[in-house]
């Protein structure tokens, strides 16, 4: 595994972030429907839990918001790095990669929050599943596709 394998498995999961962000917000915008909370909670959880007092107000409530965001990002990098291990530097057929990092990435981030008491995805409803599902795979389309543009075509590789 070369570093470089490494680095564009993050490259690909932050541009992977960075659709998974537009599609929420579109879904946002098309069904006026506030932002999710769960980011805010999940960063106020492992706060406790560290024991790292983030401040009250205001300043807690932003603090809560920049790092829930950063979170998210760091999900999304860590999911990209950890294709590039699987994948090893090779090309990967774009319709298996875009499912193994669509889901991989959903599975760490309903996981934690499941794991963390934040939400139980058991009693979710047909529309909070779509508006789960619809944004993870946009991440695993472009991930893998970043990741696979990223890599040489086989036959040129040496």
């Amino acid at each position: 595994m070369r570093r470089a394998d490494l680095a564009d498995g993050a490259i690909a999961g932050a541009v992977g972030s960075t659709a998974l962000n537009v599609v929420s917000y579109l879904d946002m915008a098309l069904r006026a429907r506030p932002a999710s909370s769960t980011p805010e909670q999940t960063v106020d959880r492992l706060a406790g839990i560290a024991h790292v007092d983030l401040g009250s107000g205001a300043p807690a409530a932003n603090r809560r918001s920049g790092l829930g965001a950063l979170v998210g990002y760091g999900l999304g990098i860590a999911a990209g790095v950890a294709f590039a291990l699987y994948a090893r530097g090779r090309r990967q057929p774009l319709p298996m990669a875009t499912g193994v990092l669509g889901t991989g990435v959903m599975a760490m981030t309903d996981g934690s929050i499941t794991a963390l008491g934040i939400s139980d995805p058991r009693t979710w409803r047909r529309a909070d599943w779509i508006s789960d599902v619809a944004p993870h795979m946009a991440y695993g389309l472009t991930a893998a596709a970043t990741w696979n543009r990223l890599r040489r075509p086989s036959a040129r590789r040496r």
